[in-house]
């Protein structure tokens, strides 16, 4: 018997604002400090909102958009902020 995988998708288990909030918050804690994990699981909760939708929120493509979130992207943190305020979330600081 060959045994067969389904590629995960975190995008499919993204249902609410809290569950993507708490997901980012954890992709932060765990980001190496390059923000791969970030971008990645920024696309993750852009792609369950709806990739569309976000980035006509944002002000920005989709296509930017899907590059900008890609893992060899690059974006501007000020498309970051953008696409965090067409999600529903904000940054802020904490003391560690």
């Amino acid at each position: 018997m060959t045994e067969q995988f389904a590629r995960f998708d975190a995008a499919e288990f993204l249902k609410s604002p809290e569950e993507m909030a708490a997901y980012l918050d954890a992709c932060f804690e765990e980001d190496a400090g390059d923000g791969v994990l970030i971008r990645a699981a920024l696309n993750d909760i852009a792609r369950a909102q709806g990739m569309t939708q976000v980035a006509r929120d944002a002000g920005v493509g989709r296509e930017s958009l899907y590059k900008a979130l890609s893992s060899t992207g690059n974006p501007e943190f000020a498309t970051i902020m953008k696409v965090m305020k067409a999600l529903g979330m904000r940054l802020h600081a904490v003391a560690i």
